[in-house]
Order: structure tokens, then sequence, then C-alpha cells
């Protein structure tokens, strides 16, 4: 493993490149990106489980934080914004192409969660990326639109951004938020009891998942973007590449059981699967032996077939 940089605009982005066993700098291998979930960072299972376990079958593979997040540059911070989020995925792409011992002809792209559907996305109109693959992918938009599920939620939730946006345009300070409650006592004390929830607060506030990189933070004033996102816009008639969707048969507030099979159905690729992991819920796919083998059972032959 080492840790990388590359440019995006005018910062530069913190990556950790992965290399197979056996690593030959005088040879060639395929490459896959691999795009980490909302909130999260590159250290977590994005390069902790399915970077590294994509490595030792033969692969070389970036992670990346963010930008605006974790150790990348980009100011303001907390920022999540789709554009550059998509963005991210294409500088990826350049800087694997600057790299003598990666295949330009052989770049693949996973992405996790919130972090599939980005990569989704960037794949419709990124040609280098040659297979795609996605893990519990999620729909950020969708998820904002949808909100607390009440009626005009997504309009209160533009209001209130609109507000923020001039507060701070006013010399307001700005208002940072939380992605999930912050520890497992808040999240009792709010009444949230989804499985997607409670398994995130386990996830992401406890030694089981937890780094500095991936702080739970959120910059509000800049979701506007976000609600108005679509991930899988126009993968009818632009994501052609072959894809592999993974999805828990467990089904939780995120919705990433639903977008699985609403990517699968919208996609235009001819050579297109998706596997449900048996008792597996969203959070189980992150880090748990189990099922993300089961993943890992069928991505790295999807990959190795398409990237050969």
């Amino acid at each position: 493993m080492k840790e990388v940089k590359f440019k995006h605009k005018t910062w530069e982005v913190a990556a950790i490149i992965q290399f197979p066993k056996d690593f030959d700098q005088t040879k060639t291998y395929p490459a896959i990106v691999c795009g980490h979930p909302i909130s999260s960072c590159k250290d977590q299972t994005a390069g902790n489980i399915y970077g590294k376990a994509l490595a030792e079958a033969g692969f070389i593979t970036l992670a990346f934080d963010a930008s605006h997040q974790g150790e990348s540059g980009g100011e303001p911070r907390f920022l999540e914004d789709p554009a550059t989020r998509v963005e991210d995925f294409r500088c990826a792409a350049d800087y694997l192409t600057t790299l003598s011992y990666v295949d330009k002809n052989r770049i693949g792209v996973l992405g996790i969660c919130g972090g599939g559907g980005y990569a989704v996305n960037a794949a419709m109109t990124e040609r280098r990326f040659k297979a795609v693959a996605t893990v519990v992918a999620a729909n950020y938009g969708r998820l904002m639109r949808e909100g607390d599920l009440t009626p005009g939620a997504a309009i209160k939730t533009l209001e209130a951004i609109a507000a923020q946006r001039s507060a701070e345009a006013n010399g307001g300070e700005p208002f940072v938020t939380n992605y999930i409650p912050v520890n497992e006592e808040a999240r009792k004390q709010a009444g949230i009891n989804d499985i997607d929830i409670v398994e995130a607060v386990d996830y992401y506030t406890t030694p089981r998942g937890q780094k500095a990189c991936s702080p739970n933070k959120l910059l509000f004033s800049g979701l506007a973007a976000a609600v108005g996102f679509d991930a899988f816009h126009l993968a009818e008639h632009l994501l052609t590449q072959p894809l592999h969707i993974v999805i828990g048969e467990k089904t939780g507030a995120f919705g990433s059981h639903r977008d699985g099979f609403e990517l699968f159905n919208k996609a235009a690729s001819a050579k297109k699967t998706i596997q449900i992991v048996a008792g597996a819920s969203h959070y189980d796919l992150y880090d748990q032996p189990e099922p993300t083998g089961k993943a890992l059972e069928q991505l790295i032959p999807f990959f190795k077939e398409y990237l050969s």
C-alpha cells in the first residue's frame, strides 16, 4: 500500500494505492477505482475491505477521500457536492493513466453506498471505465428528496438551505450538521430504530469502523445540489459497460435494495447482473467477513472477465 495524491482542479485528492502480491513495476496490471460511501473515507470499506481484497486478487486499486472531505483538499470543508464527487472519479482515472504499470485499457470502477451512485454516474460519461460494479449503491439525490417521507419534505429542505445560505452570505457562521446520530445514546434519544441508521451508528461511531478522516460532519448550506441530483439519470442511454450490482437481502431507510433493482432495470448495459446476498444488511456488506466474502466471490470474477 502507498499513500498518493492526485490533482482535482486547484487542490489535491488524497488516496491509497494497493498492489497485487509479487507486484512488478515493469509489468502492466488492470486497475480499479474504489469510491467510498457518503460520510466515509478511503480508510474504511472502500480501501480496507474491497480495495485490499481486489489488490490481493491481482488488481491495482485506488481508493480516495472525496474532495472537501477527509485528507483531500478543497474548500469549503465537509461539502457533499455530487458534481465534484463525480469529477473525483474522472480525476482518479486521469491519475491511473500516468502510471506506467497500469494498463490504460483495463480500468474499472467500484463504488459502495452513495459512492456507488457516484461511480455509476461517472461511468456514463467516463469511457475509460471498462467495467462497473456497485455494492449497496444508493442514489443520494433520491434519499435527499425523500427526507423524512412527509409531503413536501424536499421543498422544506431547500427552503432551509436557502435561509442558511443567506445567513452565511451576511456574515453568519456556517452550519455544520451530522449525517447520523453522534453515538448510540443519541440515536436512542432520537427514537430512530431503522436498521440502516442503527448499523450506521455502530459502524461509524465505534471502533468497528471509526476513522479520523470520517468525522460525521456535513455542511448544510451546500446540500441544494444534492437534492436535485439523480445518480441514475440517463443510465438507460449512457451506461453501457458491463455492470455487476451487489445488494443485501435486508432492507432499510437508505434504500440501497430498491436502488439496486432500479439501476439494474435502467442500465443500457448488455451484460449486467445483480447479486442479492442472503441475510445481509446494508452495513453487513461494508465489513462483515461472510457477506463481503460472498460479494467478492462474484466481484472478483466479474472484474477478471471484463478487465482481462
